[in-house]
């Protein structure tokens, strides 16, 4: 039993309380000593740091009070402004530190203690200012987006969480390696699990940045109406794992992310007009003159409309009929004022060809028979006149 003891003792770093405590009295002594003989110069580092940590100071209360001005992060200005905001008072307490121990020739046990803690304040700061740099640059991104508040919150919350942990992640590596821990296995094995929970979850995480691609690339919005293939309908409800439409004949259709994503999308609420094209055809008896002035009077009912001429005029000579063209927009998205539109120009054309004698054609077939020698003979017998006999007298 007391040479297993005797092994475990051996096998234990040797703590000595006695050494640890005379260290601690020797860097005491020495910093006594430092403070009597450079009091003059460590006056003078003191007054500057004071004035350089008053000065950050105010630059923190600067970036507070425009945040409070303007909550929503709007360009540059603001993300700088809420980086600095988040500045930390023990950074710039090490600030002051840093130069004191600089100027005033401290003991090297101060130096190398003021070295470690100014390196922990620096490197946690600049991971904060860095993790608010990205998230103001995201909100500034969305900002704006009412429709969809909810998945954009949902988003946001996971944005925030990921960032900040691969940020103080990195920077929890950065202090362990200048204490002078091997990280080497510790970046290792946290590539290594990244990668193995990526191939696991990368159906999920396909839907999921596609997603946040939706959120901040914005194709399409809540309440937009778009079609794909052969779906027509508006947007209900942007998830992070699908997009939830209602159909225009009312049934509900759910899509991942990812696979909508890779469809070509007609966002509709999106167009700055709707064209509307009719074919008109009229008869062949229909003459020259009266040909020519269908396309002005085809542009005076559309403007009587308040819509958007385009062209009309003459497409070519159909199987029944003279084949004139029509192209007019509808301003703006609005399909109920299109339709509208297109009824009341539709209607209009044909009341005015009407008035003015113009005969829509329909599909009309003539029939001719022949003799056997090739000479055109009426379909019917001919019908003899009666010769009527005079009575005697």
């Amino acid at each position: 039993m007391s040479n297993t003891s005797a092994a475990e003792n051996a096998a234990l770093p040797d703590l000595d309380p006695i050494g640890v405590q005379r260290q601690l009295n020797a860097l005491v002594r020495d910093s006594l000593d430092w403070v009597a003989g450079h009091w003059l110069q460590i006056l003078i580092a003191v007054g500057v740091a004071a004035l350089i940590v008053l000065a950050l100071d105010a630059i923190k209360r600067w970036g507070r009070r425009y945040c409070d001005r303007q909550p929503l992060v709007t360009g540059w200005a603001g993300i700088i402004g809420r980086a600095i905001a988040r500045t930390n008072r023990f950074f710039m307490t090490m600030i002051a530190a840093k130069l004191v121990v600089g100027v005033a020739d401290a003991p090297q046990g101060v130096v190398t203690t003021t070295n470690f803690l100014f390196t922990v304040a620096a490197v946690f700061q600049a991971a904060t200012w860095v993790r608010e740099v990205i998230l103001g640059m995201v909100e500034a991104r969305t900002r704006g987006d009412h429709r969809g508040s909810e998945a954009l919150g949902t988003a946001m919350g996971l944005i925030r969480l990921l960032v900040t942990f691969a940020v103080f992640a990195i920077a929890l590596i950065v202090v362990l390696d200048n204490l002078g821990v091997n990280v080497t296995g510790l970046v290792a094995g946290l590539g290594v699990g990244g990668i193995a929970i990526g191939l696991a979850a990368q159906g999920i995480f396909a839907d999921l940045f596609a997603a946040l691609s939706i959120i901040f690339d914005k194709p399409f919005r809540k309440g937009d109406s778009i079609s794909y293939d052969t779906t027509f309908g508006n947007i209900e409800e942007i998830g992070l794992k699908s997009t939830r439409i209602r159909s225009f004949q009312g049934e509900e259709r759910i899509i991942s992310n990812k696979n909508l994503l890779d469809k070509e999308i007609q966002n509709n609420t999106r167009r700055d007009h709707r064209r509307a094209k009719f074919v008109i055809g009229v008869t062949y008896q229909t003459a020259p003159e009266i040909c020519a002035r269908i396309p002005a009077l085809l542009k005076e009912i559309v403007e009587a409309h308040d819509k958007i001429f385009v062209r009309a005029g003459f497409v070519g000579f159909g199987a029944s009929s003279l084949d004139f063209e029509l192209e007019f927009d509808s301003p703006g998205p609005d399909y109920v004022s299109f339709y509208d539109g297109r009824t009341a120009i539709g209607l209009d054309i044909l009341k005015r060809f009407n008035a003015d004698g113009i005969e829509i054609a329909y599909p009309t077939q003539t029939t001719f028979t022949a003799a056997p020698d090739g000479r055109l003979v009426m379909p019917y017998a001919e019908v003899q006149p009666v010769k009527t006999v005079e009575a005697r007298e």
